[in-house]
């Protein structure tokens, strides 16, 4: 498992992600930001080794926390995620849900 989770920290790495953090910290990379990362940036492979290393839960806690409420800025990626990996019917709909509910708390 650490092997995984050190080889998509490598390919994050080369895709640019951590331009931000320090080179020892790039191994002390917390796992909501690895998952984060991972949704955003890279391919189903390691989609879908995230799947493989970290519950399904946790990984949908953090695509509804961090991804979601980003809007249309990730919509699309939203949406593909929310049909093919959480198995969702309504992709539109649910994101939208989400994503007002996550206002909502904002602002209540």
């Amino acid at each position: 498992m650490q092997l995984a989770i050190q080889d998509l920290q490598k390919k994050l790495k080369a895709e640019n992600c951590f331009w931000s953090y320090s080179e020892d910290s790039v191994k002390d990379i917390p796992d909501d930001i690895l998952i984060e990362k991972t949704l955003v940036y890279l391919d189903l492979p390691e989609i879908d080794t995230l799947f493989q290393i970290f519950p399904y839960k946790q990984i949908k806690k953090v695509w509804l926390e961090q991804m979601v409420p980003q809007g249309e800025y990730l919509f699309t990626l939203n949406r593909f995620l929310a049909w093919y990996y959480f198995h969702i019917k309504r992709p539109d709909q649910y994101l939208k849900a989400m994503t007002t509910r996550h206002l909502n708390k904002m602002f209540s």
